[in-house]
Order: structure tokens, then C-alpha cells, then sequence
């Protein structure tokens, strides 16, 4: 976007003022023609771009690569945006900020908002990315472990209350496994990293995309996974959300923001090593380079759904919201099944090229 700067070519004063009062009413002209409340710093046009704020799930990492890809390149600039990228501290902890307005938008996990939404808190989400959900249980390849069945007997690491802990039980039953021959130890995230690397259990429950590269980069040993999904289990997991009012009050603003995080991804899947680079130096907790952009492949590969290929990503299934819905209920996440349109705000679902 550019800034509009003051005319200084006139030497003569009265031409200098007579032109001055000419701008002045064409631009309250303007005013009065944008009365509806919504932005106008849209692609292609003239003025500031709009300060948005996105706080993100946890602590930056791969998965989040698109969007400092996304500032690089110049394509939240191009949707009139100035991004500004905050850590977080927890997809709960994201949902509710946005919620009370601490932030303008948020990046957090499907089952997290979805239970924040049954307790009052005003949010939507405006469109999943992460379709294929990344919950699986992931130990070291040389741990004796190569299928479901091989978990009987075994200690797991797990996180009470997050989804991926809440839905191993339908995952255990999915692959014919007896929930009761699991043992399970809670423990913090950052615990369930440190336990299987010293052995303490024999793998953990949690994101593959994240945990994964990174208990391989801290071990030096390869680390292997069972998906959820590979047994029919899937669900929502990471996407955009807005606050209610942001929706009423600034639809284009959301349409703008929902539009350049598609582009972005796309961007970010063309070019997986660039986009991982763009995150160098930007926090502190980031993760080890070669991590991040393996975190980023393997995020680039669950974008999708058999509901959803072929489309812009970001772009949502109502078949898949009703799937995670009964999931999550199921799971007790929720307290029960409720329409679509209680968690999600179809209206800004991205077009493809």
C-alpha cells in the first residue's frame, strides 16, 4: 500500500490553497461515502494499512511458518495488513484472549474453542487449516512398537484435557486395542518430550507435527508415530478465529485476514524451505532450523480432507465440522452436538485461484 503525500510542486500560493480545499472535500467526500464501518485499506487501494494483531497457539514453531512467510512476502501487506505475530501460551489461553479483545485475531486447536464457545466465551472460528488432525502416539522407532496392538503393556505420557488425550480412548477402540492394557502417565507438555527422551515412558501422546521433529533433533534417535487418522479417527485441529465483534463490526478486515492466511499457506507449501527461513531469529523458544522445516512439511501434508482437496486451504467441509462436532462430543469436550454454525462463520471461506 502507499501513503498519499502532500502535492509541493506549486509555487504560486493561491494555487497551493485552491488545491488544498479541493483535496480537502474530495477526502470528506470519501469519509462520507465509508460510513459503514468497515476498513478500506483493501488490495489496490490508497492509505495506512490496518495494525492487526494474531496470537498464535503456543510459543512459534513450524506449523506457524506461513504467516512470517506471509509478512516476507509481502501478502498481508497486499489485503492493507500490517502483522503483527504474538506468541501464546496455549490454545485455551489463545481463544479466551481473543475473546476479551487482547487480540485481534488468534491461531488455536478446534476442540479448545469449540468447549470455550459452549461456556459463553464470544469467538469463531473463520476457517481450520490443520483438516487432518496431527494426534498421534509417537515413540522411538527402535522401541518395539510398530502397531496399535503393541501398546498393551506399554507406558504412555499423556496431557488431561487436551483433545489428542480425550480421544485416545475412540482411537484405542478404532484400532481394536484394550484401553485398560495402556498405561497411562499425566504429564505437562513439555514433561511428555523430556519423559520419552529419558526413557521414562515408552512414547506420549500428542501433535506428530510438533513433538516429533523435535524430541529427534534433541535425541538423535528416529521417532516413529500411529496417527489417529490412520485408523478413521479424524478431526478438526488448528485455524483462524475472530471475536464476534470483530465479525459484526469488521467483516472485510476478516475477509481480508482469512484470504491472505490462504494465500500465505499456499505460498508456504510452494516453497517449504523459504518459508521455514522466514521464522529465523523472530523468538527466542524458536526451535533448531533443520526442525522447523520439518515441522512445516509435516504440517504442509495435513491441510487437507478427501472433503476438502482441491481447494483453497483454509477452506472448510460442513461434513468435517459435523464429524469433529460428533468427535468431540463423543470425547466429552463438548456437552453435546450442536449445529455447525455455533463454532464456525462460513462467510469467509477462501476462493481459489
Amino acid at each position: 500500500m502507499t501513503r498519499m503525500t502532500h502535492e509541493n510542486s506549486m509555487t504560486k500560493q493561491s494555487r497551493f490553497w485552491s488545491l488544498t480545499a479541493m483535496l480537502g472535500a474530495g477526502a470528506l467526500a470519501l469519509t462520507a461515502c465509508g460510513g459503514d464501518g468497515e476498513s478500506d485499506a483493501s488490495s489496490g487501494g490508497d492509505g495506512d494499512l490496518d495494525e492487526v494483531s494474531l496470537m498464535l497457539n503456543w510459543y512459534p514453531y513450524g506449523e506457524h511458518a506461513p504467516y512470517y512467510y506471509g509478512v516476507d512476502e509481502g501478502i498481508f501487506e497486499d489485503h492493507g495488513i500490517d502483522l503483527e505475530i504474538q506468541a501464546g501460551q496455549g490454545s485455551t489461553r489463545t481463544v479466551q484472549a481473543i475473546g476479551t479483545g487482547e487480540a485481534d485475531f488468534g491461531w488455536a486447536d478446534t476442540a479448545p474453542l469449540m468447549s470455550n464457545i459452549d461456556q459463553g466465551v464470544s469467538v469463531k472460528s473463520v476457517g481450520v487449516f490443520l483438516q487432518t488432525t496431527p494426534s498421534a502416539v509417537q515413540f522411538f522407532s527402535d522401541s518395539g512398537i510398530e502397531e496399535p496392538a503393541d501398546l498393551e503393556g506399554k507406558t504412555i505420557a499423556v496431557s488431561a484435557g487436551d483433545a489428542p488425550t480425550s480421544t485416545f480412548p475412540q482411537y484405542l477402540e478404532e484400532a481394536g486395542v484394550d484401553a485398560d492394557a495402556v498405561n497411562q502417565q499425566n504429564l505437562d507438555p513439555a514433561g511428555k518430550v523430556s519423559a520419552v527422551i529419558s526413557g521414562q515412558v515408552d512414547g506420549l501422546i500428542g501433535f506428530a507435527h510438533d513433538q516429533g521433529p523435535q524430541i529427534e533433533d534433541e535425541s538423535g534417535d528416529d521417532v516413529s508415530y500411529l496417527r489417529y487418522s490412520d485408523v478413521g479417527l479424524n478431526f478438526y485441529s488448528n485455524g483462524l478465529l475472530a471475536s464476534q465483534s470483530t465479525i459484526d463490526d469488521d467483516s472485510d478486515l476478516v475477509e481480508r485476514m482469512v484470504a491472505a492466511t490462504s494465500e500465505a499457506f499456499d505460498a508456504a507449501v510452494e516453497d517449504p524451505e523459504a518459508a521455514a527461513g522466514a521464522m529465523e531469529g523472530e523468538d527466542p523458544q524458536l526451535p533448531a532450523q533443520s526442525v522447523v522445516v520439518e515441522q512445516w512439511k509435516q504440517t504442509s501434508e495435513i491441510l487437507t480432507t478427501e472433503n476438502s482437496e482441491g481447494e483453497a486451504p483454509g477452506w472448510n467441509a460442513a461434513e468435517d465440522w459435523e464429524n469433529t462436532i460428533s468427535v468431540m462430543a463423543e470425547a466429552e469436550l463438548i456437552d453435546e452436538e450442536k449445529p455447525v454454525e455455533t463454532y464456525y462463520d462460513d462467510s469467509f471461506a477462501p476462493e481459489g485461484e
